[in-house]
């Protein structure tokens, strides 16, 4: 199978293609740990690496996996990677890795995940798999980014942080709040909140994809017609 092009890779995974606001795979994670910026950046990077691994080793294995099998296969690679992600969260992030609980173990049933690993790093190459997965797992991460900023800025009045809680005592500073004496919108850091405002980043996705197309389809209508050459033979009395 012919390997897509990185550039059409990264503009699948960032934006045509988006595992969260395309696909709409992964909303369980999505809409629950998005309360903060360091949760949502500490769930992104997990899942980066997940599929970035996984991607990586489906590929290589993919000439000598039976169709039979290859699914239970992929489930215990993805399975094998989340137990080294949580043991290294354990080691060091152990208080996020508290505040994440059970979605960092639910990485394994990520839909978007084993997608890939089904849908692109069977059928292709190990570098054309790796660059995919990493790409897919930063689009993802820039969604829970995105929805995490504007529920920690809306619902606490703060934004970055608790950072020490993922880069260490470094970044314990990094905090700020952008309101002064900001009494908080509970709705946004509960799920309806969620809800709502992944809602909204879709929406907003769908309304510039459209003004593009239409922007596109009016230079394609103002483009001047190239006149075409008629050629006659024979004689003409």
């Amino acid at each position: 199978m012919a390997s897509a092009s990185y550039s059409e890779l990264s503009a699948n995974g960032l934006w045509k293609n988006n595992p969260a606001l395309v696909q709409l795979l992964g909303l369980c994670p999505l809409l629950a740990v998005t309360g903060s910026v360091v949760n949502a950046l500490g769930l992104g990077l997990a899942t980066t690496m997940v599929l970035t691994c996984s991607n990586t080793a489906v590929s290589m294995i993919r000439n000598i996996t039976p169709d039979a099998i290859r699914l239970p296969v992929f489930v215990m690679i993805i399975a094998s990677l989340v137990t080294c992600i949580e043991l290294l969260m354990r080691a060091f992030a152990y208080e996020l890795y508290q505040i994440l609980g059970i979605f960092i173990p639910l990485i394994i049933t990520n839909c978007a995940i084993l997608g890939r690993a089904d849908a692109f790093a069977c059928k292709n190459r190990i570098l054309p798999s790796l660059y995919d997965g990493f790409i897919m797992g930063l689009g993802f991460t820039l969604v829970l980014l995105v929805l995490g900023a504007i529920r920690e800025m809306i619902g606490s009045g703060t934004l970055f942080d608790n950072m020490d809680l993922l880069m260490g005592p470094a970044a314990a500073n990094w905090g700020f709040k952008p309101f002064d004496n900001y009494p908080g919108f509970l709705v946004a850091v509960l799920p309806p909140g969620a809800f709502i405002f992944a809602g909204l980043l879709i929406a907003l996705k769908n309304k510039i994809d459209k003004t593009l197309q239409q922007r596109q389809l009016a230079q394609q209508a103002q483009a001047p017609v190239a006149s075409k050459r008629v050629r006659v033979t024979g004689n003409i009395s």
